[in-house]
């Protein structure tokens, strides 16, 4: 998926699970790499709610690796305006459902430096992992 730039933000995968399948499955599938699910957002029923608009099913899930997360912090406080790590499951017209998360590579940037950036690679590393066992 490209942005206005036409670069890709952020790992995606569609899959061909139903949306309530792979909402079932995808904090299993943190699970196994080390996050848990810290805050789940509800973008139909916020909009709903707070604007009085339909919207597709989307669902933002807030996933922290606490041990990744605290190494990363360490290295640079800062780093904080990137956690958790968003992880996006929508509905598109027709039923199709994509997943994504965030690349961490692509939101440190070059400038990280080495240490923050092998912290960043192994949460990409597994996050990808993630978006492959609900593809596969």
């Amino acid at each position: 998926m490209a942005n206005e730039t036409g670069h890709a933000v952020g790992n995606w995968k569609e899959l061909s699970l139903s949306y309530e399948d792979a909402s079932a499955r995808l904090p299993e599938a943190l699970q196994k790499e080390g996050f848990g699910v810290i805050t789940q957002i509800d973008m139909q029923a916020t909009l709903k709610a707070k604007l009085g608009v339909d919207f597709r099913r989307y669902t933002i899930f807030g996933a922290c690796n606490p041990g990744l997360a605290h190494t990363a912090l360490l290295k640079d406080p800062r780093v904080g305006v990137l956690l958790p790590c968003n992880v996006v499951l929508y509905e598109k017209e027709g039923g199709k459902v994509i997943v994504g998360a965030v690349d961490p590579m692509q939101t440190l940037g070059v400038g990280a430096g080495p240490e923050l950036a092998k912290v960043a690679d192994d949460v990409a590393q597994r996050l990808e992992r993630v978006l492959a066992a609900l593809a596969g």
